[in-house]
């Protein structure tokens, strides 16, 4: 099998031009994709992922859930920008051509594509050491965009879902004996594409959870200029953790532990009501609130600060420390 046989592959499973969607004039098969814009005053939005065989995933991992999940990490960043998914492209870089570890993979991508409704337009396909390279085009209203920079002090933060479940996965990936539910959550994460919609107009500023609570929050206390104190009381938990982690421990793997692709934001206190009812199917809750002293502080139950053993993950930092 060769690369234009993978190319076929890929393109007989996902189908292409108009029978994906009437926006695409031309998808797979020519040096480029042509897409007819959004009608309106929209912005577009695009995001890029890379998974990378020994960092984010093992050689042994199911290649369907490694379809599903390199969609599902770009989809929760257009979730994150409140955008409505429209396009992607995959990438992939094989040491063999392997037609059952492809067609497994496209299972697991397949799937979830054709849940958001997006057309696959192109991409490309090479020899390597394995990794897997998604880009997503969607768009949304023009300054309707979810963006890190919008958080006031006295607002609330918030966040969807629950933490922790990937983190615990990911410790327990070796053993047989992780709760099912837990591992679910590591391999096949939900991106709250309808919860970061649904949050137009309601959030002030948004980012989806990806390499840990206290890390992603971060970032938005520095695009803002602000500080935030963060409740651990607070902090949702499912009942699969619950069962299996308390304390100290919980609360570092629901802080600190990444991959939940759940979204944190802020929104005025006003909102409250509101942001409850339009987020009432996926679940969400208020953790803290914003402080206009710089500084991120987190307060255990009893009232007292809490250091976490790390705030998440950072690449690089390695070797830039």
């Amino acid at each position: 099998m060769h690369e234009f046989d993978l190319i076929a592959r890929i393109a007989a499973r996902a189908g292409t031009g108009a029978a994906a969607r009437a926006d695409v004039v031309l998808g797979i098969g020519d040096d480029a994709a042509l897409l007819r814009p959004p009608a309106g005053e929209r912005w577009l939005a695009v995001s890029s992922d890379t998974l990378n065989v020994g960092v984010h995933f093992s050689v042994d991992d199911d290649p369907a859930d490694l379809g599903w999940k390199a969609l599902a990490v770009n989809l929760s960043d257009l979730a994150a920008m409140a955008a409505e998914p429209a396009w992607c492209l995959l990438a992939l870089s094989l040491p063999s051509p392997d037609p059952v570890w492809l067609d497994g993979f496209l299972d697991g991508f397949e799937a979830l594509r054709g849940a958001h409704g997006l057309a696959l337009v192109g991409g490309d396909t090479t020899r390597g050491p394995l990794s897997i390279t998604v880009t997503v085009i969607g768009s949304v209203g023009a300054g309707q965009a979810l963006r890190r920079s919008g958080a006031r002090a006295g607002e609330d933060i918030w966040v969807t879902g629950t933490l922790g479940d990937a983190a615990a996965a990911l410790v327990w990936s070796a053993e047989a004996g992780c709760p099912a539910e837990l591992r679910q959550r590591l391999r096949r994460p939900t991106p709250r594409v309808e919860a970061g919609q649904a949050l137009q107009g309601l959030a002030s500023a948004a980012i989806d959870v990806s390499d840990g609570l206290l890390a992603d929050l971060g970032h938005i206390l520095v695009a803002s200029g602000v500080g935030a104190e963060i409740e651990l009381a607070g902090l949702p938990c499912s009942p699969a953790l619950a069962a299996v982690a308390e304390g100290r421990q919980r609360w570092q793997w629901q802080c600190g532990g990444g991959d939940d692709y759940e979204l944190c934001f802020t929104a005025p206190v006003d909102q409250r009501a509101a942001i409850m009812t339009a987020l009432a199917a996926v679940g969400v809750s208020r953790i803290g609130r914003v402080r206009a002293e710089p500084g991120l502080r987190v307060i255990d139950p009893a009232g007292r600060p809490w250091q976490p053993q790390s705030i998440g993950y950072r690449h690089f930092a390695e070797v830039c420390e």
